[in-house]
């Protein structure tokens, strides 16, 4: 497929994540006319997201406008919707209010959590994808420190300042050092009637080391930390059964227990957007197992060279036969080359297939502590967290906000202080006024308050 050059060519992007972002702004000197569509109007920096859920950032902090990225980019409009479904066949982009035709369609929708056929424990385990789950999850950890400063009962204070975090990937382990700085810094003196420091916090994980995709040894120096630092218990080789409201029931060695926790966070696991089974019954496209659509090795879908994968939903060979992982680097390359491949299909030049340049992976535990694997060297510690640091704030799209975080970052750090501590959504105490027997209320005061 090639393009005439025409500037009424039309490029369809679906996501404004990292993928679709970088796709959009690596075009902007194309003589092409871009549509990006994402149902928020905004690019969410994901990797910090933790961060929010826990207090250290606001949710602006994270966010930027996708109006304000792309308004200097003429040849690009931003159009707020929810995509449904996509007519491939008249390359029409189906919204629920609407639809916009295409020539070339860039398919880069993120992805959500997994419960692995246990659906029901949403509720009661939120995990970590969205603003709304970040604030979700802030509120139920500091309310938990709040309903245990109001409880008598040993037992109840025990379940709310036990918090269970599932899943030992790159999300889990930043959860559970959060919880940890929270509990023996953050809120180290701020309440009277309970110590935050003896609260309990467990890492769970089904396999045999956390941070599985990286080399065991950096496993080890993490595990390490969250244990000696953080005051993390962590629980290898133990996988979740279930979730009740004061528990999670887990299985070790063929052996059931049950840990008292209010506060269930998930990071377990994610499944693909419901995008890619639309695109397979409509191409005949494979899909993984985890959702993911096979492209070929120039991103684009087998049989229609008009119609790209990129970013969480794309399953594209490594080169030693195993998928690249769904991070914000991998989307962000993907999209650089999609623009580089349609600038040379401009021209009728060949483009190579995409080839991924890793630049290595880096996990945050908590403050002074995270470990990297660079490929040529890994390490981790306090040279680990300031690589840490330093890659984030470059990864950061608006510079505003590296400002921002940078000076949150540099509070933080010196007062031990979460600055966005706070508890937002519904009341959460009775909305009814309770009986109260024997009130001793002077009668002249019960006539004031009641006028």
């Amino acid at each position: 497929m090639t393009i005439s050059g025409d500037s009424d060519f039309r490029v369809v992007i679906i996501g404004g994540g990292f993928g679709g972002l970088y796709a959009a702004l690596s075009m902007r000197r194309l003589p092409i006319k871009i549509t990006l569509i994402d149902r928020r109007n905004f690019h969410l920096f994901q990797p910090l997201l933790y961060q929010v859920a826990t207090g250290a950032l606001s949710p602006a902090d994270v966010a930027s406008p996708l109006r304000s990225v792309l308004k200097r980019q003429k040849n690009t409009r931003v159009v707020m919707g929810e995509v449904i479904d996509i007519d491939i066949s008249g390359g029409k982009v189906i919204m629920s209010d609407g639809q916009i035709e295409y020539d070339v369609l860039i398919v880069a929708p993120g992805s959500h959590h997994h419960y692995f056929g246990n659906d029901n424990w949403e509720p009661l385990a939120p995990g970590l994808k969205t603003i709304e789950d970040a604030t979700e999850i802030r509120r139920r950890i500091l309310l938990a420190f709040e309903k245990a400063e109001r409880e008598r009962d040993p037992q109840i204070i025990k379940e709310l300042l036990t918090f269970v975090v599932v899943g030992g990937g790159p999300t889990g382990v930043e959860l559970a050092g959060a919880l940890g700085e929270i509990a023996h810094r953050a809120l180290k003196e701020d309440f009277r009637r309970i110590n935050p420091e003896q609260a309990g916090i467990f890492l769970v994980e089904g396999n045999d080391r956390i941070l599985i995709a990286y080399p065991p040894s950096l496993s080890d120096k993490a595990q390490k930390a969250l244990e000696k630092k953080f005051g993390v218990t962590v629980l290898t080789k133990t996988q979740v059964i279930g979730v009740e409201p004061n528990r999670v029931k887990i299985k070790n060695d063929r052996t059931e227990n049950f840990i008292p926790a209010r506060t269930v966070l998930w990071a377990a696991g994610v499944k693909s957007s419901h995008l890619g089974k639309i695109i397979t019954e409509k191409t005949g496209a494979a899909l993984d197992k985890a959702g993911r659509v096979k492209v070929n090795n120039d991103l684009t879908v087998p049989g229609y060279p008009e119609i790209f994968v990129i970013g969480d939903l794309a399953n594209i060979d490594d080169g030693h036969g195993q998928p690249l992982p769904a991070l914000a680097p991998v989307a962000m390359q993907e999209g650089r080359y999609l623009a580089k491949l349609l600038g040379n299909r401009l021209k009728e030049l060949p483009t190579k297939p995409f080839h991924f340049h890793n630049h290595g992976t880096m996990a945050t535990i908590g403050r002074n502590s995270a470990v990297a694997d660079l490929g040529w060297i890994r390490f981790g510690g306090y040279l680990g967290w300031l690589a840490w640091l330093f890659i984030h704030l470059m990864y950061i799209v608006e510079y505003e906000n590296r400002l921002l975080v940078l000076v949150q970052w540099a509070w933080n750090y010196f007062t031990g202080n979460r600055t966005a501590r706070l508890i937002t959504g519904g009341s959460p105490f009775p909305l009814k006024k309770p009986k109260i027997e024997n009130d001793a209320t002077p009668p002249e005061e019960k006539e004031r308050v009641k006028d």
